[in-house]
């Protein structure tokens, strides 16, 4: 090893170490677009719903290809609408027909499921109950029954319930049957 390798060795060493650390933050980084694996987002479509790291909200995620599906599941509350991934969906009983109340701190605890396209129906979903809303950020939040469709920021996994009957930002939240109706 020559003496000018060896005296710039360490500031080498370091300077791989944070090349390293560059490319492993880069392939931690999300696709652009949408947020809750990270934080739910009003402004993207959704058919993921995956919940991020630290229990942060479901990011919808924007579907080039279709609009975001709704799919129904099974959970100790009965047969409930859920997006593609398995999470849980919600009405806020304080919406007036197919128009959101929910913007601003209610929207971050209750991020909407978006859409860019026609929603689609998954098995046991009623094509017909499904619809959009503009919201007044210019998105498009899907609709089940005439109810604006949420997630709730505190489920954290597929199948999670824990906003059922929550009353929060006025008036309470419920799960939906396929029916379209509130579970209660």
């Amino acid at each position: 090893m020559t003496t000018a390798f060896k005296n710039h060795r360490p500031a080498l060493l370091s300077l791989a170490g944070l090349a390293a650390v560059a490319v492993g933050v880069a392939g931690c980084g999300g696709s652009s677009g949408t947020t809750p694996a990270s934080t739910p987002s009003s402004t993207a479509a959704s058919s993921s719903g995956a919940s991020g790291a630290y229990g942060a909200s479901p990011a919808p995620a924007a579907s080039k290809s279709a609009g975001t599906a709704v799919d129904v599941a099974t959970s100790k509350l009965g047969k409930i609408l859920v997006d593609s991934k398995g999470r849980t969906l919600y009405l806020f009983v304080a919406d007036t027909g197919s128009s959101s109340t929910c913007s601003g701190a209610c929207a971050g605890a209750w991020p909407p499921l978006t859409t860019t396209q026609k929603p689609v129906a998954g098995a046991g979903v009623t094509a017909s109950l499904l619809g959009t809303t503009k919201r007044s950020d210019g998105t498009l939040e899907v609709t089940y029954a005439g109810h604006p469709l949420y997630y709730y920021a505190g489920d954290t996994a597929a199948g999670d319930t824990t906003g059922q009957a929550l009353a929060q930002f006025g008036a309470p939240w419920y799960v939906l049957a396929p029916s379209g109706k509130a579970i209660k």
